[in-house]
């Protein structure tokens, strides 16, 4: 693979990743959607789906990494890929992530900005009536539509997040080492890519609960840098305090992950 495929693939098939996962996140938050409220089994099976649809488009260019966690532990793997190519995946990733979160807004452009109009979830004269305000807009340093681009945990206690991330990393990682790779060991192959896909499901379903399951830095920071610079009105913050940790977690997961293969498995 040349740098520029695994470039374009990348980045083609982290926007797709993030416009899939990201928008269903968008169908079960904005209040003027059809899936309003759909709930978490929608979420995690959106994005399972959408891990699917994105490995199979990128795969024959780029191999299909979509996470800057899953290029280090194949750096780190034994015959992996080369350290050379590392920064182009993450250059491929992180741009690829930002291009779909801000298709994301795009398609949801009309229900962003009612849901960032109505004052019962952003607050003001009308809310006091009704006494309802979304749980985002009350807690600090995240608006009320930030989680649609990246993730925030249930209750904050740094370690335990940490935790949280690396445990679920790990999981995703070992699977693709074990069972996604193709024929050449540098990416996901077609089988590859359902397996790592009902992963990421039952990560959700299991792991999710505690932080919203990031596992893979590209997919949360790249969004939240979208969510920062989007003229949305009434956004609130980015919670940059968090952002860290769905970034620092999964690469950590990543590497001890790789060990563990490159000790138990290679």
């Amino acid at each position: 693979m040349s740098s520029s495929d695994i470039f374009i693939g990348e980045t083609i098939g982290t926007a797709i990743l993030i416009l899939l996962g990201g928008g269903v996140c968008a169908a079960v938050t904005l209040k003027a959607s059809k899936a309003r409220n759909a709930g978490w089994l929608a979420i995690t099976f959106g994005w399972g789906f959408a891990v699917l649809t994105a490995v199979y488009t990128s795969a024959p260019l780029s191999g299909a990494h979509l996470n800057p966690a899953v290029t280090l532990a194949l750096a780190i793997k034994d015959d992996g890929i080369s350290w050379s190519d590392v920064p182009i995946y993450w250059g491929g990733q992180l741009l690829g992530a930002m291009i779909g979160a801000a298709l994301v807004w795009i398609a949801y452009y009309g229900q962003f900005h009612a849901h960032l109009t109505d004052r019962e979830i952003v607050g003001g004269p009308g809310a006091q009536a009704t006494k309802t305000k979304a749980v985002e807009a009350q807690e600090a340093g995240a608006g009320p539509v930030l989680g649609v681009f990246s993730t925030g945990p249930e209750i904050r206690v740094a370690w335990q997040n940490v935790a949280t991330e690396v445990i679920g990393t790990i999981v995703l990682v070992l699977a693709v080492l074990t069972q996604g790779l193709n024929d050449g060991g540098n990416g996901l192959g077609t089988l590859g890519a359902l397996i790592t896909a009902l992963v990421v499901v039952a990560i959700g379903l299991s792991l999710g609960g505690p932080t919203g399951y990031a596992i893979n830095p590209a997919r949360d920071l790249g969004p939240r840098i979208v969510h920062a610079l989007l003229p949305l009105p009434n956004k609130g913050g980015s919670d940059w305090g968090y952002a860290w940790v769905p970034v620092v977690g999964p690469l950590i997961g990543a590497a001890i992950a790789a060990g563990i293969y490159n000790v138990a498995f290679a």
